[in-house]
């Protein structure tokens, strides 16, 4: 019996990438010869995207898609545990999913999960708007947490001001005229990353701290830009580093912050891996928390309080996050757009000390 071929054969035919594909076979976004040659490629090994569709619209499966960027990341296994708890209870089956945060590999998994006619997908999304477009057209349910899929970059659009925007709106505050990012049009669950940064920024200006930097990763533009709404203009752009999601980038960034920049007094790392890096850095360069830095991170794991010093940590809800996210997409059926946005406590201990 023949295979019946994938997405990822197409996309390996064509010579592009998987999500490239997505976006042809679902009428989105590309050039008339990429079209051309993709369209040509998924009739040639006789791949119908379209009779997935139908299987989504005629009947429910039951099941639900589970998809995050690391299964090793503390916060993303209490996360996953949240959502397995919750579809335990109601007697649904997951299908788990490591994306690796790399939108090419998201965007297989989720033709993947179309494939198998999995109707309900919770996500952390890696790719943008035009990754996801291909589910959403299918008629999957699809809930977003922790974070919302980007939207693709024009040279028009203004990345700071877009993510200063959603945070306003997630804040119950109106965007200013005209919006350069639209609210969220699909179900979500994140926490209040604004309130959470913009409490840390205060403990430590609190402590006299006023060179403070911030260790970002992927899907982290509300936590920047809360860190740059919060320690206000001008910002010093060489305290705002960023890895690429890995531990050894994570570990690169901070120690090459430490090292260019041995006047900064404080850092809030905006995740556990950037944090559990802040620490190693700052111990192989000899530098002591608090005495010579302070350390704040996003995320309280289980490792955080047995550091010597335990470290000040700006703890989020995520196994409640996976319930919530669970819950949504288990009820929705009406398609209406709902966000939800769950509370974030900065809990201190002793790895912030007064700036000396």
């Amino acid at each position: 019996m023949e295979r019946r071929a994938t997405i990822k054969d197409v996309a390996e035919a064509a010579g592009v990438g998987v999500a490239t594909v997505s976006r042809v076979l679902s009428g989105g976004s590309a050039s008339p010869r990429t079209r051309e040659r993709v369209l040509a490629v998924a009739a040639q090994l006789d791949y119908r995207p379209s009779a997935l569709g139908r299987n989504l619209r005629q009947r429910r499966t039951g099941g639900m898609g589970l998809l995050v960027p690391d299964l090793t990341d503390t916060f993303y296994a209490q996360f996953a545990e949240g959502v397995l708890a919750c579809a335990r209870s109601a007697g649904e089956p997951v299908v788990l999913g490591s994306t690796g945060g790399d939108p090419e590999q998201e965007a297989e998994l989720i033709g993947m999960l179309l494939e198998q006619s999995v109707d309900r997908l919770i996500a952390v999304p890696s790719g943008d708007e035009d990754t996801w477009a291909p589910a959403v057209r299918a008629g999957m349910t699809v809930v977003f947490a922790d974070r919302l899929p980007a939207r693709p970059f024009s040279e028009d659009d203004d990345p700071a001001a877009a993510a200063v925007n959603d945070l306003m709106l997630l804040d119950g505050l109106a965007a200013p005229p005209p919006a350069a990012h639209r609210p969220p049009e699909l179900p979500s669950v994140l926490a209040d990353d604004r309130a959470g940064i913009r409490t840390a920024v205060r403990y430590l200006r609190g402590l006299g701290h006023r060179r403070i930097a911030f260790l970002g990763g992927p899907g982290h533009d509300r936590r920047v830009a809360a860190f740059r709404e919060a320690v206000g203009s001008p910002v010093d752009e060489e305290l705002v580093v960023f890895g690429t999601g890995s531990r050894d980038s994570a570990y690169a960034a901070a120690s090459g912050l430490f090292q260019s920049r041995p006047d900064l007094s404080a850092v809030v790392a905006g995740g556990n891996v950037l944090g559990e890096a802040a620490v190693l850095a700052a111990r192989e360069l000899d530098l002591r928390v608090p005495r010579d830095v302070s350390l704040v991170m996003y995320d309280d794991v289980p490792w955080a309080e047995l550091c010597s010093p335990p470290l000040t940590v700006i703890a989020q809800p995520g196994r409640d996050m996976g319930y919530r996210a669970a819950e949504l997409v288990l009820r929705s059926g009406g398609r209406r757009a709902r966000s939800v946005v769950l509370p974030t406590e900065l809990i201190i201990r002793g790895s912030c000390g007064p700036h000396r």
